[in-house]
């Protein structure tokens, strides 16, 4: 899909959420600027979830999704890319697990595993958080992924907190968003 690079590309799972100002708004334009990206495309999104805080729970309520893209980045500069569109639309990070207009977070790339400073992949606690197993069992293809889609799917079975979790909306940004070509 990426076709003016010859490098190869892979595929990519990211957690998104937010619970300040225009929630769903800034969730689609977060969508919308990852697409724009000449080395990432959004393939599918997740429903938007309305979910209740973890950690620090003296906020409002979430709408977290999931959406999965392609890219011939490395991990390391994905990364770079989801904190620059956090910054973009006005992420500060004065509490941990605090309120924030959006948070974007690595969680898997096919092939790829770090344990750095900077970066773990897959990510370390995905497996432990139904707001991101909820939003991601609905964009992994079942049987491929090297696994991905079995540990979703186990992590889930046995996860407690999903009553948490209510379905918000379905994710149309593509239909909102006009024609798409990469």
């Amino acid at each position: 899909m990426i076709a003016h690079s010859t490098s190869e590309y892979s595929e990519a799972y990211i957690a998104l959420g937010a619970n300040l100002g225009d929630r769903e708004q800034t969730l689609l334009e977060a969508l919308t600027l990852l697409d724009a990206h000449p080395n990432i495309v959004v393939l599918r999104c997740s429903s938007l979830y309305e979910t209740e805080p973890v950690g620090y729970v003296d906020q409002p309520s979430f709408l977290n999704m999931a959406a999965a893209v392609q890219t011939n980045l490395t991990p390391e500069q994905l990364l770079t890319e989801l904190l620059e569109v956090e910054n973009r639309l006005g992420r500060v990070r004065d509490i941990r697990w605090g309120p924030r207009t959006v948070d974007l977070d690595l969680l898997w790339m096919a092939g790829e595993s770090r344990d750095t400073e900077l970066l773990q992949l897959p990510h370390p606690r995905m497996g432990e958080r139904a707001f991101v197993l909820v939003p991601l069992s609905d964009i992994v293809p079942e049987g491929e992924l090297s696994g991905l889609y079995t540990y979703v799917h186990t992590s889930l079975s046995v996860l407690d907190g999903k009553d948490g979790i209510q379905l918000w909306k379905t994710c149309n940004w593509r239909t909102e968003s006009g024609p798409f070509g990469s």
